[in-house]
């Protein structure tokens, strides 16, 4: 690998674990004037238009046939659907620093989904990483002597997206391989929407039409949209395409440092030595149980969480 190419890669899907962790932060300058619900569906819907339109120019729009539609439809069920719910209400509750970190343990879990769905191995390195990586997060969620520093409540809906994302990987393993990640996201979108715009229309509708426009906020949603939902999926594309799927994923192993840096700028979140120790462990155990795959992975490239 040339050196220029070498660093247009690393630094491309760099660039997608930045516009993820932004996510978190954007999400708590939305939330200030709208609620999740609204966040969410503005996201969903300003990125769909955004993909429609390069998938179109491109050449690259895949319309699903009948089979592939119904695996879509129990696909955005989980992501964006039930991925959302949980990560934006469990927002509310915590900092966006210890949503980063819960998040960041799906990589986690995805062997034991193999394991159950596909019979693939888990070594003694995905079991290490799962006890480390969990030391991590009881040290960023838990204050000692205080007992939990962060909402149980919010724990548990993270946690909610986490276990969808999962869920999310397992169907999306069953998608053909006729459908190019752009369309699969595209279509998600566009069924995502309309799946929430129900809820958002019983919960949230009056709450947005009475709000005072907020020129911060709604700009943070237009940059979830552009960056995390749009950006930062074409870059960690690019990446799994010419860097594969192992190493491109292990870079999601520093989206909660980003999150984290970002928080404190931008937020005022206070970073401690106890959280920062946690998340340094929490990157540790994601390392430890994703280092060396024996089996190489013959589904359709993973999509990473926002």
């Amino acid at each position: 690998m040339k050196q220029q190419s070498a660093a247009k890669l690393y630094g491309a899907v760099i660039l997608a674990m930045m516009c993820f962790s932004l996510s978190f932060v954007w999400f708590k300058v939305a939330n200030v004037s709208y609620g999740p619900l609204t966040i969410v569906l503005g996201r969903l819907v300003i990125s769909t238009i955004i993909l429609f339109l390069i998938t179109r120019l491109s050449g690259r729009l895949v319309i699903p046939d009948k089979h592939d539609f119904k695996y879509l439809l129990l696909l955005t069920f989980f992501e964006p659907f039930l991925y959302f719910m949980g990560e934006s209400f469990g927002l509310q509750y915590i900092s966006s620093t210890v949503g980063a970190v819960i998040i960041a343990t799906i990589p986690l879990f995805a062997p034991f989904a193999s394991l159950i769905f596909f019979k693939e191995k888990i070594t003694m390195k995905n079991i290490a990483g799962v006890i480390v990586s969990f030391i991590g997060v009881t040290l960023v969620i838990f204050k000692f002597g205080s007992g939990l520093s962060a909402n149980p409540l919010g724990i548990l809906l993270q946690f909610t997206a986490v276990f969808s994302a999962i869920g999310y990987t397992v169907v999306l393993h069953k998608i053909s391989s006729r459908m190019n990640n752009l369309s699969i996201i595209l279509f998600q979108n566009i069924i995502g929407s309309v799946y929430f715009l129900p809820f958002w229309l019983i919960f949230e509708s009056k709450r947005f039409a009475n709000t005072p426009f907020d020129r911060d906020a709604m700009l943070a949603i237009g940059e979830l949209a552009i960056f995390a939902s749009t950006l930062a999926f074409i870059f960690f594309t690019y990446s799994v395409r010419h860097l594969g799927v192992t190493k491109s994923n292990m870079f999601v192993n520093i989206i909660p440092v980003f999150t984290a840096i970002f928080a404190w700028f931008i937020l005022g979140d206070i970073l401690s030595f106890q959280k920062i120790s946690g998340i340094l462990l929490v990157i540790a155990g994601l390392f430890m149980a994703q280092v060396k795959f024996k089996k190489t992975y013959k589904g359709p490239d993973p999509i990473p969480r926002t």
